[in-house]
Formats: C-alpha cells, sequence, structure tokens
C-alpha cells in the first residue's frame, strides 16, 4: 500500500512552510465533540502525521468531521470496527473509502471470511487511492479471561494468529493487535503486513481501560508500523509537548 512512509510533508498554515511530521504515531482524537476534535489536530499536525477517528466523535459529527481533520493534511485512521454481514461491511468500506483523507480502515477480523472478502472488494473497487484495511483481532481491553467469557478458550496470542492468519488470506492489508502480540505476528508474517497497536503508553502513564500495554520505543522494536496514542496526549495540558516527548523516545 502506499501509506507505509515514515513522515509526510506538512505545510505551516501560517507561514506556507513544509516539514517532515512523523507517521509512525496516530493521535486518537477520543473526544465528544468536534470542535475540540479540530482543535487538538490544529495544535498537533506539525508533530504527528495520523489521527484516528473513532466510533464516539463519528457519531456525534459524521462524516463531516472527518473532512476537517483531513483539511489540516494529516492522514485519517477512521477506527468504526465495521462488523455485519458480508453486503452491509461491502457498502460500508467503499462509503468510509470515499471520505477525504482516510488512509486506514478498520474492519474486524471476527466476522469471518465472508465478510472479509466483502471488505476487501469493495476497497479495491477504490484503484489505486483506497485505504489501507485493518483486521482487528482481540481488542486490548480484553485479557484471557474476558476471551473465555465469550466462548473462546484460547489465549489472546493463539486467538490474535488466529484472527491474523483468517484476515491475510483474505486479502487485508494489516491488522490491529496489542504490544503483546506484535513480535509474534513479525515473526510469523514477515515484513509485508502493517501492524498497528492501541494501547500504546509511555513510561509513567496509567494503562486507563488498556490490559495488554507497551511504550512506544517497545513497539515499534518489536515490528510495529503504528502506534495509536490518545489520552497520554490529548488527556494533558499542553498536547504538542506531550507528542514532542513522544517522539523523541522512539527509536
Amino acid at each position: 500500500m502506499c501509506f507505509q512512509s515514515i513522515t509526510h510533508l506538512w505545510r505551516d498554515p501560517a507561514h506556507g512552510r513544509l516539514a517532515a511530521v512523523d507517521t509512525r504515531v496516530a493521535v486518537a482524537l477520543d473526544v465528544a465533540d468536534g470542535a475540540r476534535a479540530g482543535a487538538l489536530a490544529a495544535e498537533l499536525a506539525a508533530e504527528v502525521g495520523v489521527f484516528k477517528i473513532g466510533l464516539e466523535l463519528f457519531t456525534r459529527e459524521g462524516p463531516g468531521v472527518v473532512r476537517a481533520i483531513a483539511a489540516t493534511g494529516a492522514r485519517i485512521f477512521l477506527d468504526l470496527k465495521y462488523h455485519d454481514i458480508p453486503n452491509t461491511v461491502e457498502r460500508a468500506v467503499a462509503a468510509a473509502a470515499a471520505l477525504p483523507g482516510v488512509a486506514y480502515l478498520t474492519v474486524h477480523a471476527a466476522g469471518g471470511s465472508a465478510m472479509l472478502a466483502a471488505a476487501v472488494r469493495a476497497r479495491d473497487a477504490c484503484g489505486p487511492q483506497a485505504p489501507a484495511l485493518l483486521g482487528v483481532t482481540v481488542l486490548t481491553s480484553l485479557d484471557e479471561s474476558d476471551l473465555q467469557a465469550t466462548g473462546v478458550p484460547a489465549t489472546p496470542r493463539a486467538q490474535t494468529l488466529r484472527l491474523a492468519r483468517l484476515a491475510l488470506d483474505a486479502g487485508l492489508d494489516g491488522l490491529v493487535c496489542s504490544a503483546d502480540e506484535v513480535a509474534a505476528l513479525r515473526a510469523a508474517f514477515g515484513p509485508g503486513p502493517l501492524l498497528v497497536v492501541p494501547g500504546i503508553r509511555p513510561e509513567g502513564s496509567a494503562p486507563g481501560d488498556q490490559k495488554r500495554t507497551a511504550t512506544p520505543a517497545t513497539a515499534l522494536r518489536d515490528g510495529a508500523s503504528l502506534l495509536v496514542v490518545g489520552r497520554p496526549i490529548t488527556g494533558v495540558a499542553v498536547p504538542r509537548d506531550a507528542a514532542r516527548a513522544l517522539l523523541r523516545s522512539l527509536p
């Protein structure tokens, strides 16, 4: 896919300068409204090159928030985790891929082979500018006891590897996994797939509702392609300073 470079050029709207920004980090705009999301994107656009828009923000603001954040020049990680019958997912992927700036799009790998194949058909119909299609494996908020409670008699790592193979065999571009599984996935599937890792916490950060976390440097060394960071950046007094500190910690 065309979205795997480490940097892209960002144009400072005030001065017209071009500067390289890091695209190994996606800042999760998990905030309640578009105004706050827009303010964060404007503050951080000169530091990071990807912003994640998830269920809360998209449900509240709709496609307009994607257009607004894309206007900063950043790539959009549209994290809606589609999981439905194949026809519905195929149409939803087509609609999401048509939005400006969408570089990454998620579906649940647990949706099964037919659903994943439908998502791939929609992606392929978008041509060379299609977003990278990512299969969500096991949520970072789940541990082995949570899986067992849903009838899955496997460890998170075993289930992640099983769903990863299903997604990649269907033609997806990459996976969303926890930091606990990224090294095993990289070893199993090689350098090709994008591996997107949420639950990233800099040293000293609280885990929040994440059960399987890692520091940014550890996740990158283990083979992550894209790190997703939310509250350690967006939940502090000066998000720009937190982003800069995190970027300085990367290998």
